[in-house]
């Protein structure tokens, strides 16, 4: 597993190789939830940056080339004034492909690509594994039809 040092040192690496023109102020990066359909987000407390990507990111089955395209996609969030310090650069952090032309413009372009397609084939296969299995809830259990009861199944201890 990757642990949070490993992370820390991806971050800084990616920031000082491809981001140097880009102040970095009170920007920190963590571990954080296990979602299915979100790697990463940044967000804005008290005056900081948090960069979060997805918990499940630290076992091995994930490429390392994905987690660092995670984290650079939310450095250029950053970067164009989306929860930093920065002045806002666009109104939308989405529209019109602004993120992917600045990864592309920084030399991640075929990072895209292979990311593209491992989300799609891979991705679902190594998040059924990685989750475990949920408990079913009191309330789907109600809403099943009850067992046709026997003798033979009835008194079972």
């Amino acid at each position: 597993m990757r642990d949070d040092i490993w992370l820390q040192q991806r971050f800084d690496q990616i920031w000082e190789l491809f981001f140097p023109d880009v102040e970095k102020k009170d920007v920190h990066i963590r571990w954080k939830g296990s979602w299915k359909n979100k790697f990463g987000h940044i967000t804005r407390k008290n005056s900081k940056a948090e960069i979060v990507i997805n918990k499940l990111f630290r076992d091995y089955a994930v490429p390392e080339d994905v987690i660092k395209l995670t984290i650079a996609h939310e450095i250029v969030h950053y970067y164009h004034g989306f929860h930093s310090h920065l002045p806002r650069q666009f109104k939308h952090p989405h529209k019109g492909g602004i993120v992917n032309k600045e990864l592309k413009k920084r030399g991640f372009s075929y990072m895209i690509e292979k990311e593209k397609k491992w989300q799609k084939a891979d991705w679902p296969k190594i998040y059924k594994e990685l989750m475990p299995q949920k408990m079913k809830s009191p309330i789907s259990q109600v809403t099943q039809e009850p067992k046709q009861r026997t003798i033979f199944n009835f008194f079972k201890f």
